[in-house]
């Protein structure tokens, strides 16, 4: 007895995806998109999306034959219908006579928002839509944030041991993993579009915030400093590095950092200090769509406070440091009906350490 159609479609869109994943932390303010042109059971062509700018991975899978009447196109997201950078996709499905187009999930972008697919079955190709939906959401998760919400998936990210610290009381915090572990905090951050910290990291650890020990991009670096009190010869107080500064900054600071090339942008700010949301929402309004939280304990509380924490990624070493500074500061609850419960954990090791990975309760679904 042969496969169905549905594991077919399943088998194909699997492959979509690992293909999208080829342009991890390069597609951006674009989603990630794998597409593969299928006759008769047999791949004819693959293509992704490589970059911002560069063919989306339809128009990248179609070029690589020249055949494609009668075929089956598998692509993990709705083809574009609108002209950005490029032109767009399913106009093009048309015109190269593909008959069949199975696809992972809608665009949210409502620039597109089914209309893809419209043109699609107008022009009287077969749609099956919503197959792996929910792996496709997951892989998008970033995109689908910024594009419904305004902000990028934020995903906070630390390294305690086992009694929960992040530093011992003197602030010492090298290394409490191993190198394995380093090894995969980089790789994260390669997957990531930004990654933030605060005033105090930057003190204390002076930081370059780069992507090292792996292959990979190195993120935009952003900095909280109300006061902007970073100092001239930090590594981060230099060009390619965004600092959120309070309204009421002194003025002459921010000259001084925007003459050493670093981009200031003002946000208003709380009683807890700055507004992250605000800060979240500058940036999607640049395209970012994942950013990666590796702040201090303030900065960490300061997320969470606001319920705009999407993903947890916690290496966990096996020793015990006894009075220390824990992963978050303060988030005054009163009763364990208030704590934040992550959901969906995995933990897998890392050399000797573990990772536990998984999404807050609060995080609004996909």
């Amino acid at each position: 007895m042969g496969l169905s159609r549905k594991k077919i479609d399943e088998y194909f869109m699997r492959r979509a995806i690992s293909l999208a994943f080829r342009g991890t932390g390069r597609t951006s303010p674009n989603p990630m998109v794998g597409c593969v042109v299928v006759r008769d059971g047999r791949v004819l062509a693959e293509g992704f999306h490589s970059c911002c700018g560069e063919d989306h991975a339809e128009r990248a899978a179609l070029g690589r034959i020249a055949d494609a009447a009668g075929t089956d196109l598998y692509v993990n997201l709705e083809p574009c219908s609108h002209f950005g950078r490029t032109p767009p996709c399913a106009p093009l499905i048309v015109e190269r006579g593909v008959s069949r187009v199975v696809v992972g999930m809608t665009d949210p972008d409502e620039r597109v928002r089914g209309r893809g697919l419209d043109i699609l079955r107008a022009a009287g190709v077969a749609v099956e839509a919503g197959v792996l939906g929910e792996e496709c959401r997951w892989i998008n998760r970033g995109f689908i944030r910024r594009v419904t919400l305004g902000r990028p998936w934020v995903t906070v990210k630390g390294a305690v041991s086992l009694d929960g610290g992040m530093a011992l009381e003197s602030g010492e915090s090298r290394w409490i993993t191993g190198p394995d572990a380093r090894t995969a905090a980089h790789r994260l951050r390669s997957e990531h579009d930004a990654v933030l910290v605060g005033a105090g990291t930057v003190a204390a650890d002076d930081p370059e915030l780069t992507v090292r020990h792996t292959c990979g991009e190195s993120p935009m670096r952003i900095v909280l400093d109300s006061r902007l009190s970073i100092s001239p010869g930090a590594k981060l107080s230099a060009p390619g590095t965004t600092v959120f500064v309070s309204e009421d900054a002194p003025r002459e600071r921010k000259t001084a950092a925007e003459a050493a090339g670093m981009d200031v942008v003002s946000v208003p700010s709380g009683p807890s200090g700055l507004s992250v949301l605000h800060v979240l929402s500058a940036l999607g309004a640049r395209g970012v769509n994942s950013l990666l939280v590796e702040g201090g304990p303030s900065v960490i509380a300061s997320f969470f406070r606001e319920g705009l924490v999407d993903g947890v990624a916690l290496f966990l070493s096996p020793r015990i440091m006894g009075r220390n500074r824990p992963f978050s500061g303060p988030l005054a609850f009163s009763s364990m009906d208030q704590t934040i419960r992550i959901t969906g954990t995995s933990v897998k090791a890392v050399g000797d350490d573990f990772l536990l990975e998984g999404v807050p309760e609060c995080s609004p679904a996909l």
